[in-house]
Parts: structure tokens; sequence; C-alpha cells
């Protein structure tokens, strides 16, 4: 190879580089840009109004600080908070949709409005959301298995208390010890039992059931049924009965932190709200654990929950829709829902937050997240609170007007219904049914009827016709009573 062509080979060779660099730093520099189209998030100017409870004003602000800090290069963003009640969310935006914000705050009982509203759609990145959060907070933000809010908190339930100096680890198992264990030592155990609230704790866990209807406003209601394993009546009387016991208490739960601090209260049923304060009272001896059984128709069942969670919604009539996504996105995340734990004491929905640092540190989360397998999503209307108040009021009194707790039951489950019940089991006819709803009751129903029916014909026939008429009263007897017992 000559000295030129070798000369002009490498010349070439330098040439053809220089360009592809060019092209290469062209290409990195369009990536950098992100173009609107492929992130999904416009560039210019974004304005967002951030919806939340007036406390958390210093808490969300630095929030959107740190989202600005993030995203800054890739718009102009103003993003104001506002303070506003997260239990009253629901009638606020939908009084006004067009004029609601952007991203908002709220309780979990109000998912379902909003959606059937139109102001919540599906949540696009679900599967992420869902994966990072605890299973029952992404239930509580979902409708029929789809995600249509972002979990924020899931610290919203009831759980024990108790000082370890009155109240042994093996007492706080059942409210019979428990309460056998305050008497001894001259104290007492609390309970908010004449609210709504804590009174589920009795009926969540039998074969009642109470729930929306598919109206989303109006509530079902069985808890007077007296076809039921355990019954209306049962759970009544062994309200009662904890209610008559010396060593119970029924008050306003504003009450509980002092009188655990004066020594009232050896244990009692409360909420994560109240840790600071009893940590205060008890110090070293402060203990939490899920709630006790009771004993109920002869047996220990253990002791239901409600359990609430706070959501962030995305408003679909945003004009800036994908970045009030990407907003509520930030506000949940790990980092975030940690410094509302710091700040605000607000237990976690995020798994990894949730079970490392201070928040797995936490008594009261660790008691909830034991209780979290015996909770149940509160879904109830506005009906339910007034009678249920009412009932857990003479229950917690020990029923001292002697009324008979069937009549009790039946008059709480009309007003909450709305609909006349006497407790017994109504099949689709409209007919009130045995009060053994089992299909062996049903069966044992049908046989009693038949047998009945075959003797009287027996009886009133001759011998020569007694097979064949028999046979025919069993025949219609046994679809008469069939379609009767109909649930």
């Amino acid at each position: 190879m000559s000295k030129s062509f070798f000369s002009f080979f490498v010349s070439l060779l330098l040439i053809t580089a220089l360009f592809a660099g060019c092209g290469s730093k062209e290409e990195t520099a369009a990536t950098a840009e992100a173009p609107e189209e492929e992130t999904g998030l416009p560039s210019g100017d974004v304005s967002l109004r951030v919806w939340g409870a007036d406390e958390d004003e210093e808490l969300v602000n630095q929030i959107i600080s740190g989202f600005i800090k993030e995203y800054g290069s890739m718009a102009n963003f103003t993003i104001t908070f506002e303070a506003h009640s997260e239990s009253s969310a629901k009638d606020e935006i939908l009084g006004d949709v067009l004029n609601a914000p952007d991203v908002f705050t709220f309780a979990d009982d109000q998912l379902m409005a909003l959606v059937a509203s139109g102001v919540l759609k599906k949540v696009e990145n679900d599967s992420e959301i869902s994966g990072r959060n605890l299973a029952a907070a992404s239930e509580a933000a979902s409708v029929n298995g789809t995600l249509y809010a972002y979990p924020l908190t899931a610290d919203n339930g009831y759980f024990l208390f108790y000082n370890k100096a009155v109240i042994s680890d093996e007492a706080v198992q059942s409210m019979d010890s428990l309460l056998a264990a305050a008497g001894a030592a001259g104290q007492k155990v609390f309970m908010e039992m004449n609210s709504g609230w804590y009174m589920y704790a009795f009926f969540g866990n039998t074969d009642m059931e109470i729930g929306l209807n598919d109206d989303g406003i109006s509530t079902y209601c069985n808890w007077n049924a007296k076809y039921t394993n355990i019954t209306g009546r049962d759970v009544a009387e062994a309200m009662a009965a904890i209610g008559r016991n010396p060593a119970f208490t029924c008050e306003s739960n504003d009450g509980f932190v002092g009188g655990a601090a004066d020594g009232t209260f050896a244990a009692g049923v409360s909420g994560i709200w109240d840790e600071n304060g009893i940590k205060e009272a008890w110090g070293d001896n402060y203990a939490a654990c899920k709630l006790p059984t009771y004993t109920v128709a002869g047996q220990q069942v253990q002791m239901s929950s409600y359990a609430g969670y706070k959501l962030v919604g995305v408003n679909s009539y945003s004009k800036n829709q994908a970045w009030a996504a990407k907003f509520a996105d930030w506000m949940t995340n790990e980092q975030n829902q940690t410094l509302r734990f710091e700040m605000r004491g607000q237990g976690p929905s995020n798994t990894n937050a949730s079970g490392s640092g201070a928040v797995a540190e936490s008594k009261a989360i660790q008691a909830l997240q034991q209780q979290a397998e015996y909770s149940s999503l509160q879904r109830v209307g506005g009906t339910y609170w007034d009678p249920a108040a009412n009932f857990g009021t003479l229950m917690s009194q020990g029923n001292p007007s002697g009324k008979d707790v069937q009549t009790l039951l039946n008059e709480m489950v009309t007003e909450i219904t709305g609909e006349e019940s006497t407790g017994d089991l109504v099949t689709e006819e409209g007919e009130a049914a045995p009060e053994e709803n089992t299909e062996e009751a049903t069966e044992d129903a049908v046989e009693e009827a038949t047998e009945e029916t075959t003797e009287e014909t027996t009886e009133e026939t001759t011998e020569e016709t007694t097979e064949e008429t028999t046979a025919e009263n069993t025949e219609e007897t046994t679809t008469e009573n069939s379609e009767e017992n109909k649930q």
C-alpha cells in the first residue's frame, strides 16, 4: 500500500467518525428534550390546585416544593394548596365539579360516589400503584377491582391499648380476662360502645351483614337476624353483659388519654391518634395489640373493626390532568408517605414505608396491622349512625329499660334500612321463612310437612287408595314447601 493511499484512507475514517459523533450529540439532545408526545406531560405553564386537611398545609407545601425541584425543568409550575375538609370533600366537589381542585385528599368511604359521578377515572399506572401499597389500601381505592385513586394512609382504625403494669399480655386475649384483670386492680377498660364506628366490633365478625346497596346511598342490614348461627339477640345480650360489668366504661374518646394518665383506665379501644398521649401516660408500660375476643352465644368470637384509609384523587375535569396524576403519584410515594408519618404521625399505606424506620417501631401501627385481618371497609349510608349510636348507648348501660332486645334490634334495623324488619328470614315472595337459614333446615321442613300430609291423607282415605293418594299429596307438598323456603 502506498503512503498517499494510506493517508487518504486515514482521512476518510476521521471524517466518518466526526459526522457520526455529531449525529450522536443531536440524538442525545433530542432525547433530553423529552417531547410531549413521548412523555405525555406537556411543557409550558402548568397550574394545579391541591386540596387537603388544614393540618397538612406545611406538609403538602413541602411536598409541592420537592415536586417542583424534581420536575421543574419540564414545565413552569404554579401549584397552590387549599385547606378543605377530607370528610366532606365529595360534597364540595360534586357541588361544583368544574371549579373543583385538580388533586384532593378524601376519606375512602366517598370513593363510590366520586366514581359514579365521573370525577374519578381509572388510574393509568394502576399495577404500579397497587404493587407498592398494602393490599387492603388498594382495595379501599378500588371499585369492582379497578383502581380509581392513590392510597395515602392506612391508619384510620382501632385496636387495644393497655398498661403492662396492670394487664398481662395473656389477659388481653379475651374481653373476659381483660375486664377481670382491670377490675382486680380497681381500674377500668374503656370503649366507646355508643358509637356506630366502634359498635361494629361486635357484629362485624359474625355471619350477619351490613353494607351499601347498589345505589351507593341506602344501607342493607340484618343485625336483628333470628336465622343466623349467631343471632342479633346473641350479640345484643353479649354487649349488655359487658356494659353491666363494673370494670367496663363507655365515654367519649376524648377522655381516654386523661383517664389513662390519672389511673382510671388500664386499657382502652382507640386509634393511632392517641399513641403519643398514651405513651406519656404509661411510659415504658405502654403496649398495643389487636382487639380481644368476646363471649357470645357460648363461644369466643374475635372482635372486628372498621378500617379507614385516606386516598388522593385526580379530578377528571382537570385542565392539566397528566401533571395532576403525576403529582398524585409523587404525593403518595414511599418518600412522601414517610415524611407524612414524621410530620403528622399518619400511618403509611406504602408497603416499604410501613415496614421500616420509625414506622416499624410504632406499637400502634403494628397493632393496627395485626387487627387488619379482622377489619372491614366502612361502607354504610348516613342513616346508619344515629340508630346505631342509640342502640349502642342502651347496650353500654346494660339495657336499663329492660325492653326486649329483639324489639330494640328490630327498631334499629328498620331505621337504618328504611324498611320494616322483624329479623325473620324473608323469601323472594316476601313471606317469612323458617328461622334456620340452612339447606338442612329447608329439607327438614319439607320432610316434616310431607309426613304430616301423608298421615292426614291416610286417615281420610280407604286402604285401597292410600298409596296413590299419599304419593300425590307428597309431591304437591314438597313443591309448595320448597317455594316457601326460598331465600
